[in-house]
């Protein structure tokens, strides 16, 4: 595992799957409908660096119009669902954004992120992930899907650059 504090320093994207990173993972149904959590801390500091102008987009194999709303509005440059394959989607955004995937950070958390997390400079899960994306992750957050895993990387990726606490990117 190679000292991912250097690779913050290069950071100027960041790509997320949504069920078991930006969630915990659970799916509740009530009346038919999927009801998921996210946690507010995870939204603060995709927000905050949304505002700072860096590019963060969301893959996700789920198809949720109220998640891909909710997750607009915190200012992600593209929400894409249905990604059957995750690496296709990332070719995608890299010829639409013109993307350096050495400075691109991606978390995942199970099987369908595998072959992106490879394809990224600086591959990420959280603690509950599944036993083969911890292995090739270049960092496994002490934080588990949907509990601050995202906020944990966002805000060491800031800090190190010297963006964390900035007088005018904290407003809400």
């Amino acid at each position: 595992m190679e000292n991912y504090k250097i690779t913050l320093t290069k950071i100027d994207t960041f790509i997320f799957d949504v069920d078991g990173v930006l969630t915990d993972g659970m799916v509740m149904l009530y009346g038919g409908e999927v009801i998921r959590s996210m946690n507010s801390k995870d939204s603060y500091a995709i927000q905050y660096a949304a505002k700072l102008g860096y590019k963060i987009f969301i893959i996700t194999g789920g198809n949720s119009q109220e998640v891909k709303m909710r997750l607009e509005g915190l200012g992600i440059t593209e929400v894409i669902l249905n990604a059957a394959n995750k690496v296709n989607s990332f070719l995608e955004l890299h010829g639409k954004y013109n993307l350096n995937p050495e400075t691109c950070c991606y978390m995942g958390d199970d099987i369908p992120d595998y072959e992106l997390l490879k394809r990224v400079g600086l591959p990420v899960a959280p603690q509950d992930a599944v036993p083969e994306v911890k292995q090739i992750a270049h960092y496994v957050s002490p934080y588990s899907g949907g509990k601050g895993c995202v906020r944990d990387i966002i805000e060491q990726t800031l800090k190190v650059q010297g963006k964390w606490m900035l007088p005018e990117a904290h407003e809400w």
